[in-house]
Parts: C-alpha cells; sequence; structure tokens
C-alpha cells in the first residue's frame, strides 16, 4: 500500500494549465499582434491574409472559407477595410467586428470617403492599431469579447489586459520622448495611413502620394511633391515595403530628400509576446531614423 501512495498523490501534484482548445482567426496581421497579447497563457491566435496581401481587394480561396468556418471567433476590422469577409462573415456565429465597437474613436478622412475604381473605402481610417485611443479601446473590446466565449480563462484575459494597457502607457511615453527632437520636420509618406501615430506624437505630415495603395498617384499630387522638394520644405520621403513605386524614385531624383520606410503592419517582426510593442518603436525608430539625419 505504501508503494502505491506517490502514484496516488502525483495528479494532486500537478496543477494544470487551463489552455483553450479552440481557434481564434484574426484578418490581419496587427489585429493578430494586438491579441496575441490578450490571449497569451491560453491560445495564439492566427491570421488569415498574408502581410504581402492587400485587405481591400483581395479575394477568398476556398481553404480560407474553410479556415473561417472552423474558426471559434473571428476577429476583423469590417467593410471598409476587409470587404472580401462580410459575406462569408453573415452566417458565422462568432464575430467581433472591431469598426462596431460603441464610440470607437475612428479618425475621419479630411476629403470624406476614400474610393477608387469604384471601391468606397469608407469615411473613416481604418488603421486604428497606429493609434494609442483607439488600439486601447480595441483590445478592451477583444478581451471582453473572450471573457465572454471562454469564462474559464476569464481572470487570465482580464490580467493580460491590464498588462497590455500599462505597455502601452509606457510604450507611448517613451516614443514621445524618442520623436520630440523632429517633429518640425516636414515629409511625405506614401499613402494615407499614418494619422493617428502622426496625430499622437504631432509629427509635421506633410502630405501623402496615394489615399490607398492600390491607386497611382494623380499628376496634381506628384506636381505639388516635386514643387515642396524644390523648395526645400521636405526632410524625408517614406516609402513602404509592400509596395516599391517607382514613382517616389522618380519624384525624389536629383533632390537633397532622405527616403526612408515605413511598414504600416509590421511585416517583418514575428507574431510573438510583445510583438505589438515591437511593432510600434520600429515605427517610431522609422520616423526618427529618417528625419534626424
Amino acid at each position: 500500500m505504501k508503494k502505491l501512495l506517490p502514484l496516488l498523490l502525483l495528479p494532486l501534484a500537478i496543477a494544470p494549465t487551463v489552455t483553450w482548445a479552440k481557434t481564434v482567426l484574426t484578418s490581419i496581421k496587427p489585429i493578430q499582434m494586438i491579441t496575441y497579447e490578450l490571449t497569451e497563457g491560453v491560445a495564439e491566435p492566427e491570421v488569415l491574409l498574408s502581410t504581402n496581401t492587400s485587405p481591400h481587394d483581395y479575394a477568398l480561396k476556398p481553404s480560407d472559407v474553410k479556415r473561417v468556418r472552423q474558426a471559434d471567433l473571428v476577429i476583423w476590422y469590417g467593410h471598409d477595410l476587409e470587404p472580401f469577409l462580410e459575406k462569408v462573415l453573415e452566417s458565422q456565429p462568432k464575430v467581433l467586428t472591431l469598426s462596431d465597437i460603441p464610440n470607437l474613436k475612428l479618425r475621419e478622412y479630411a476629403d470624406g470617403a476614400h474610393a477608387h475604381e469604384g471601391h468606397d473605402h469608407g469615411s473613416h481610417d481604418p488603421h486604428f492599431w497606429l493609434g494609442n485611443e483607439t488600439t486601447v479601446q480595441v483590445a478592451q473590446a477583444i478581451a471582453a469579447k473572450l471573457a465572454n466565449i471562454d469564462p474559464e480563462n476569464k481572470a487570465t484575459y482580464e490580467a493580460n489586459l491590464a498588462a497590455f494597457l500599462a505597455e502601452m502607457a509606457k510604450v507611448k511615453k517613451d516614443i514621445d520622448t524618442q520623436l520630440f527632437p523632429i517633429k518640425e520636420q516636414g515629409y511625405y509618406v506614401f499613402h494615407d495611413a499614418y494619422g493617428y501615430f502622426e496625430s499622437d506624437y504631432g509629427l509635421n505630415h506633410l502630405g501623402y502620394f496615394t489615399v490607398s495603395p492600390e491607386r497611382k498617384p494623380g499628376a496634381k499630387t506628384l506636381i505639388s511633391i516635386r514643387t515642396a522638394l524644390k523648395n526645400d520644405e521636405v526632410k524625408c520621403v517614406f516609402s513602404e515595403p509592400q509596395f516599391t513605386p517607382a514613382v517616389i524614385e522618380s519624384v525624389t531624383r536629383g533632390s537633397s530628400v532622405d527616403v526612408g520606410v515605413l511598414d504600416p503592419i509590421g511585416s517583418e517582426i514575428p507574431v510573438q509576446s510583445g510583438s505589438y510593442f515591437t511593432f510600434l518603436t520600429s515605427m517610431a525608430s522609422d520616423f526618427s531614423d529618417c528625419l534626424s539625419k
């Protein structure tokens, strides 16, 4: 009998970790990075679109539809960013549409709805993950949704959210200190995606080449940018790794302006613990490196 005692006590000595054997599917990488911070210790969210794919004009493959159908929770921004998902999600039981979050502080485009080639991308900027306030609101909504459908791990989601908000405050303060010296330096970005970040840190954004990556810059825009370059009003012009149009090389050729790179989705950053904050600090460094030359 004494020999059996250790075996009888063994199950009591091991406290199993509570894992959620279900699938959380996010539409794009920035949403995946934020969700990862909130599900840490419980599950690892998956992502539907690869980083070299534009959500605006994507066409779902049968394998994509299967993944959506099999997911226990789908998190997407909404129609204005991922219109290809709208129809398939109509019959999906558990979906979190971030653009429907009550009182989400979205930035309204100055020129009204962004549209091209018959596609209306809405009147509000969907790049919420580049803003502090909007990201906080989204993180709170995701944590609440996770706790609602997986109450067994509610305490973990709440603890993860608290850690996320604390780190957001710290990173915002660090970035503000980093970017303060270059706030007056003027620059152009490739497309109109950085409004939240620019507003948070008071950056001197002069304009953009295009409202959307799929739309070619107009002649009037290019003339305006060339004029600004000639007048030495511009310190830097930023391209993007997903889109390397020759138009940027053409416009900046012969000028003294520096060319930098901004990656609005963190395509080269591995999704893991802390990756969202790595993404934010990398964005700040990309601005700082080019504008401080």
